[in-house]
Protein backbone atom coordinates (compact mmCIF):
# COMPACT_ATOMS: atom_id res chain seq x y z
CA UNK A 1 0.00 0.00 0.00
CA UNK A 2 1.41 3.41 -0.97
CA UNK A 3 1.83 6.35 1.40
CA UNK A 4 -0.88 8.20 -0.50
CA UNK A 5 -3.35 5.38 0.15
CA UNK A 6 -2.39 5.18 3.82
CA UNK A 7 -2.99 8.89 4.47
CA UNK A 8 -6.75 9.56 4.33
CA UNK A 9 -6.15 13.31 4.34
CA UNK A 10 -4.75 13.23 0.79
CA UNK A 11 -7.34 13.45 -1.96
CA UNK A 12 -7.19 10.50 -4.33
CA UNK A 13 -8.40 9.84 -7.84
CA UNK A 14 -7.08 10.91 -11.22
CA UNK A 15 -5.48 14.37 -11.45
CA UNK A 16 -7.49 17.23 -12.97
CA UNK A 17 -7.48 17.63 -16.74
CA UNK A 18 -4.34 19.29 -18.11
CA UNK A 19 -4.64 21.76 -21.00
CA UNK A 20 -2.89 20.79 -24.23
CA UNK A 21 -0.59 23.83 -24.24
CA UNK A 22 0.48 23.23 -20.65
CA UNK A 23 0.96 19.53 -21.37
CA UNK A 24 3.23 20.39 -24.32
CA UNK A 25 5.26 22.85 -22.24
CA UNK A 26 5.59 20.22 -19.52
CA UNK A 27 6.81 17.67 -22.08
CA UNK A 28 9.48 20.09 -23.35
CA UNK A 29 10.54 20.84 -19.78
CA UNK A 30 10.88 17.13 -19.05
CA UNK A 31 13.04 16.64 -22.13
CA UNK A 32 15.34 19.52 -21.17
CA UNK A 33 15.60 18.42 -17.54
CA UNK A 34 16.32 14.82 -18.51
CA UNK A 35 18.82 15.30 -21.32
CA UNK A 36 20.46 18.65 -20.54
CA UNK A 37 20.58 18.33 -16.74
CA UNK A 38 20.30 14.57 -16.15
CA UNK A 39 17.35 15.38 -13.93
CA UNK A 40 16.16 12.97 -11.24
CA UNK A 41 12.97 13.22 -9.19
CA UNK A 42 12.21 11.52 -5.88
CA UNK A 43 9.13 11.39 -3.63
CA UNK A 44 6.55 12.35 -6.24
CA UNK A 45 4.05 10.15 -4.38
CA UNK A 46 3.95 12.81 -1.64
CA UNK A 47 2.26 15.33 -3.97
CA UNK A 48 -1.54 14.92 -3.76
CA UNK A 49 -3.25 14.06 -7.03
CA UNK A 50 -6.17 16.40 -6.33
CA UNK A 51 -7.13 19.33 -4.13
CA UNK A 52 -5.35 22.46 -2.99
CA UNK A 53 -1.64 22.12 -2.21
CA UNK A 54 1.03 24.61 -1.19
CA UNK A 55 4.32 23.40 -2.64
CA UNK A 56 7.21 25.05 -0.77
CA UNK A 57 10.72 24.86 -2.21
CA UNK A 58 14.18 26.30 -1.75
CA UNK A 59 15.30 28.78 -4.41
CA UNK A 60 18.54 28.12 -6.30
CA UNK A 61 18.11 29.56 -9.80
CA UNK A 62 15.80 30.94 -12.48
CA UNK A 63 15.16 27.31 -13.48
CA UNK A 64 13.41 26.50 -10.22
CA UNK A 65 9.75 27.00 -11.25
CA UNK A 66 10.29 24.54 -14.10
CA UNK A 67 12.33 22.10 -12.04
CA UNK A 68 9.91 21.98 -9.11
CA UNK A 69 6.86 21.35 -11.29
CA UNK A 70 7.88 19.46 -14.44
CA UNK A 71 7.33 15.98 -12.97
CA UNK A 72 3.97 16.71 -11.31
CA UNK A 73 1.11 15.29 -13.42
CA UNK A 74 -1.20 18.26 -12.87
CA UNK A 75 -1.01 21.98 -13.59
CA UNK A 76 0.93 24.05 -11.09
CA UNK A 77 0.47 27.74 -10.31
CA UNK A 78 3.26 30.16 -9.52
CA UNK A 79 4.01 33.48 -7.96
CA UNK A 80 6.32 35.51 -10.21
CA UNK A 81 7.81 38.93 -9.61
CA UNK A 82 5.73 41.67 -11.18
CA UNK A 83 8.54 42.93 -13.45
CA UNK A 84 8.27 39.72 -15.49
CA UNK A 85 4.79 40.82 -16.60
CA UNK A 86 5.94 44.07 -18.23
CA UNK A 87 6.54 42.58 -21.68
CA UNK A 88 3.15 41.81 -23.31
CA UNK A 89 4.17 38.59 -25.08
CA UNK A 90 6.01 37.14 -22.09
CA UNK A 91 3.12 38.17 -19.85
CA UNK A 92 0.74 36.17 -22.04
CA UNK A 93 3.06 33.14 -21.98
CA UNK A 94 3.61 32.95 -18.23
CA UNK A 95 0.00 33.88 -17.59
CA UNK A 96 -1.06 30.89 -19.69
CA UNK A 97 1.29 28.75 -17.60
CA UNK A 98 -0.57 29.89 -14.44
CA UNK A 99 1.87 32.50 -13.14
CA UNK A 100 0.52 35.55 -11.32
CA UNK A 101 2.41 38.68 -10.23
CA UNK A 102 3.72 39.51 -6.79
CA UNK A 103 5.52 42.69 -5.74
CA UNK A 104 8.81 41.81 -4.08
CA UNK A 105 9.76 43.41 -0.78
CA UNK A 106 6.18 44.36 0.14
CA UNK A 107 3.13 42.77 1.70
CA UNK A 108 1.32 42.37 -1.62
CA UNK A 109 -2.32 41.86 -0.59
CA UNK A 110 -3.35 41.28 -4.19
CA UNK A 111 -0.94 38.35 -4.52
CA UNK A 112 -2.00 36.99 -1.12
CA UNK A 113 -5.68 37.08 -2.08
CA UNK A 114 -4.93 35.44 -5.42
CA UNK A 115 -2.99 32.67 -3.68
CA UNK A 116 -5.90 32.11 -1.31
CA UNK A 117 -8.33 32.00 -4.22
CA UNK A 118 -6.30 29.42 -6.12
CA UNK A 119 -5.72 27.21 -3.09
CA UNK A 120 -9.44 27.24 -2.26
CA UNK A 121 -10.15 26.34 -5.89
CA UNK A 122 -8.07 23.17 -5.47
CA UNK A 123 -4.90 24.27 -7.28
CA UNK A 124 -1.23 23.56 -6.53
CA UNK A 125 0.56 26.81 -5.78
CA UNK A 126 4.37 26.76 -5.87
CA UNK A 127 6.19 29.25 -3.70
CA UNK A 128 9.78 30.09 -2.76
CA UNK A 129 9.53 31.71 0.70
CA UNK A 130 13.23 32.60 0.80
CA UNK A 131 12.12 35.43 -1.49
CA UNK A 132 15.27 35.42 -3.62
CA UNK A 133 17.82 33.05 -5.14
CA UNK A 134 20.53 31.69 -2.88
CA UNK A 135 23.96 33.30 -3.08
CA UNK A 136 25.93 30.25 -1.95
CA UNK A 137 23.69 27.19 -2.38
CA UNK A 138 22.47 27.16 1.22
CA UNK A 139 18.83 27.44 2.33
CA UNK A 140 18.24 30.89 3.78
CA UNK A 141 15.61 32.28 6.17
CA UNK A 142 12.02 31.89 5.01
CA UNK A 143 9.19 34.39 5.21
CA UNK A 144 6.12 33.30 7.11
CA UNK A 145 3.37 34.97 5.08
CA UNK A 146 2.75 32.56 2.21
CA UNK A 147 3.24 29.38 4.24
CA UNK A 148 0.60 30.52 6.72
CA UNK A 149 -1.97 30.64 3.92
CA UNK A 150 -2.00 26.84 4.06
CA UNK A 151 -3.33 27.05 7.61
CA UNK A 152 -6.03 29.49 6.56
CA UNK A 153 -7.15 27.35 3.61
CA UNK A 154 -6.57 24.03 5.43
CA UNK A 155 -4.50 22.58 2.59
CA UNK A 156 -1.36 20.44 2.93
CA UNK A 157 2.13 21.90 2.63
CA UNK A 158 4.48 19.72 0.57
CA UNK A 159 8.17 20.55 1.13
CA UNK A 160 10.48 20.24 -1.87
CA UNK A 161 14.21 20.59 -2.38
CA UNK A 162 16.16 21.39 -5.55
CA UNK A 163 19.82 20.37 -5.72
CA UNK A 164 22.29 21.17 -8.48
CA UNK A 165 20.49 24.17 -9.98
CA UNK A 166 22.79 26.57 -8.12
CA UNK A 167 25.82 24.93 -9.71
CA UNK A 168 24.10 25.05 -13.10
CA UNK A 169 22.98 28.68 -12.94
CA UNK A 170 24.33 30.74 -10.03
CA UNK A 171 23.42 34.39 -9.64
CA UNK A 172 26.75 35.44 -11.11
CA UNK A 173 26.26 33.56 -14.39
CA UNK A 174 24.27 35.03 -17.31
CA UNK A 175 23.27 31.60 -18.65
CA UNK A 176 22.89 28.06 -17.30
CA UNK A 177 25.36 25.27 -17.97
CA UNK A 178 24.72 21.50 -17.99
CA UNK A 179 24.90 20.04 -14.50
CA UNK A 180 23.01 17.15 -12.85
CA UNK A 181 19.90 18.37 -11.02
CA UNK A 182 17.80 16.55 -8.45
CA UNK A 183 14.32 17.39 -7.14
CA UNK A 184 12.82 15.67 -4.09
CA UNK A 185 9.42 16.01 -2.41
CA UNK A 186 8.77 15.27 1.26
CA UNK A 187 5.76 14.13 3.23
CA UNK A 188 2.92 16.62 3.46
CA UNK A 189 2.49 18.83 6.52
CA UNK A 190 -0.89 20.07 7.79
CA UNK A 191 -0.36 23.35 9.68
CA UNK A 192 -4.06 23.67 10.53
CA UNK A 193 -3.76 20.48 12.60
CA UNK A 194 -1.14 22.12 14.84
CA UNK A 195 -2.71 25.12 16.59
CA UNK A 196 0.20 25.01 19.05
CA UNK A 197 2.54 26.28 16.33
CA UNK A 198 2.89 30.05 16.18
CA UNK A 199 3.71 31.72 12.86
CA UNK A 200 7.48 31.51 13.19
CA UNK A 201 7.43 27.94 14.44
CA UNK A 202 5.22 26.87 11.53
CA UNK A 203 7.66 28.26 8.99
CA UNK A 204 10.61 26.83 10.94
CA UNK A 205 9.12 23.33 10.73
CA UNK A 206 8.69 23.64 6.95
CA UNK A 207 12.25 24.93 6.56
CA UNK A 208 13.60 22.08 8.70
CA UNK A 209 11.81 19.57 6.45
CA UNK A 210 13.40 21.12 3.37
CA UNK A 211 16.84 21.09 4.98
CA UNK A 212 16.24 17.46 5.94
CA UNK A 213 15.53 16.64 2.29
CA UNK A 214 18.70 18.48 1.31
CA UNK A 215 20.75 16.38 3.72
CA UNK A 216 19.00 13.16 2.73
CA UNK A 217 19.54 13.57 -1.01
CA UNK A 218 22.86 15.41 -1.13
CA UNK A 219 24.70 12.11 -1.58
CA UNK A 220 22.45 11.24 -4.55
CA UNK A 221 23.22 14.63 -6.08
CA UNK A 222 26.95 14.06 -5.57
CA UNK A 223 26.82 10.65 -7.28
CA UNK A 224 24.97 12.17 -10.23
CA UNK A 225 27.64 14.86 -10.54
CA UNK A 226 30.50 12.35 -10.39
CA UNK A 227 28.75 10.12 -12.92
CA UNK A 228 28.27 13.03 -15.30
CA UNK A 229 31.93 14.03 -15.00
CA UNK A 230 33.08 10.50 -15.76
CA UNK A 231 30.76 10.38 -18.75
CA UNK A 232 32.28 13.58 -20.16
CA UNK A 233 35.80 12.19 -19.72
CA UNK A 234 34.91 9.08 -21.73
CA UNK A 235 33.73 11.31 -24.55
Amino acid sequence: MSERQMDPRLETGPPPTMRCGYRFARYLSQMVCTFAFRGRVFGLRHVPARGGVLLVSNHQSFLDPILAAHAIPRECHYMARDTLFHHPLFRRLIGYLNAFPVKRGTADMGAIKETLRRLKAGKIVLTFPEGTRTRDGSIGPMRAGVVLLARKTRVPVVPAVILGAFESWPRTSPLPKPHPILVAYGEALYPHEHPEWDDEECVAVVRERIIGLQEQFSSHSYRLTVGAARGRKKL
